[in-house]
């Protein structure tokens, strides 16, 4: 079939197979560029496998390290004259790369909060690799069914206390407007989003697959977070998101203490803003992410989810240094965002930013980009008024 990009709202309803295939090999041709991570992860769980970070997490890990990669997902198959989910083709791109530099890669898709996919990864992992030594938890979901209660919980996206005003931009219009979003009514608002969001999946995660004797000697977990700057803290780092955002990195002294005696360490990871499925969600945040790419790029520091997470793996995580810590117990990857100048420059251009002036002083032209080649579009290499064949298997998925 003929597949172009058809869009509502901030989600893309269609993906392409052979756009996303080139996305990937992106990235790895970005991670072996760097060369190889001395002493890096040789057999990686990543949970949340298929885009954004958890994505580029298994990529380092596989072409920066030749590691063992098992990802776990929920994504949906193509079916004839359907497109399946980005996720999907993405993880059918890397497995096929990966197969093709003689790595190990296979991948699990289902619902990773659920206690039978949590089994069906632990059989994998002993009978194909006996234990991991590096365990990724980069889960993005709106909403949660408890494995323990059976209760389902949904996310929301509010500010707590007081309403929130703001500027925001519709990305594909280029309409900067104002937004005024009412604060949680009900405090079982905020318990839901933790519920989604917080650290208790990660930690049952750690716990079952420790109790399965498939964690090593030395292992570790990082999950990944974002604080931002104090414009988007009443809708995000102040709000609901905020508060499983704090719970997440309290789950890591609960998780130091569980692999204490296998030598092992958890880590959050806070990561700068980029485009993603989920951040395109988040009101403002797509107006400031469209300037802070213009003052970044300016200053030749912008990043993409690869580079970053290629730099967290060399440079703190596998660094063979005392990995650097915030007065919080954190791992920073936001350092280059949240430096002064950058700051202060974005600062300046929020006063400034109109619907007027919207192209020439941000690059809401980057953002618009990076938001279409998420679902594989916009790649020069790709001729999307051709025939492609929208059927693409994942090869170590079966049926």
């Amino acid at each position: 079939m003929i597949i172009q990009p058809r869009v509502r709202g901030f989600i893309c309803l269609t993906s392409h197979p052979e756009g996303t295939a080139a996305h990937v090999k992106q990235q790895i041709d970005y991670v072996k560029s760097k060369g190889k991570i001395e002493n890096g992860p040789k057999k990686v769980l990543v949970i949340g496998a298929s885009t954004g970070f958890g994505l580029a997490s298994r990529i380092t890990a596989a072409f920066g390290s030749d590691a063992a990669t098992i990802g776990v997902f929920f994504e949906k198959p193509a079916v004839e004259g359907k497109p399946g989910t980005a996720g999907w083709y993405n993880s059918a791109a890397f497995e096929k790369e990966a197969q093709a530099a003689g790595l190990y890669a296979k991948s699990i898709n289902g619902d990773a909060f659920s206690d039978e996919v949590k089994q069906q990864t632990i059989d994998l992992i002993k009978q194909d690799l006996g234990q991991v030594d590096l365990v990724v938890y980069s889960l993005a979901s709106p909403r949660r069914t408890h494995p323990k209660t059976g209760v389902a919980h949904a996310s929301v996206l509010k500010p707590i206390d007081q309403p929130f005003t703001d500027k925001t931009v519709d990305f594909h219009s280029g309409v900067v407007s104002d937004i005024s979003i009412q604060p949680v009514e009900n405090p079982s608002d905020i318990e839901n989003t933790v519920a989604v969001m917080g650290g208790e999946d990660w930690k049952f995660w750690i716990e079952e697959l420790k109790a399965a004797g498939v964690l090593a000697e030395g292992v570790k977990t990082v999950a990944y977070s974002y604080i931002g700057p104090e414009l988007t803290y009443p809708i995000y780092r102040n709000g609901t998101i905020g508060r499983a955002k704090d719970d997440l990195e309290g789950t890591v002294s609960v998780l130091n203490d569980l692999l204490k005696d296998l030598n092992g360490i958890s880590y959050v990871s806070v990561n700068k803003a980029l485009v993603t499925q989920s951040s395109s969600a988040i009101p403002v945040v797509p107006l400031y992410i469209s300037l802070l790419y213009k003052v970044m790029k300016e200053k030749g520091i912008h990043e993409g989810t690869i580079e970053q997470m290629q730099r967290l793996f060399a440079d703190r995580l596998y660094s063979g240094k005392a990995v650097e810590l915030d007065e919080k117990g954190r791992i920073r990857v936001d350092d280059w965002e949240m430096r002064e100048d950058v700051q202060a420059e974005v600062a300046a251009l929020w006063e400034q930013i109109s619907t007027e002036n919207l192209e020439e002083i941000s690059d809401i032209a980057g953002y618009r980009n990076d938001f279409f080649n998420l679902f594989g579009f916009n790649f020069d290499s790709v001729d999307y008024d051709a025939d492609t064949n929208e059927v693409v298997d994942v090869p170590s998925i079966k049926g």
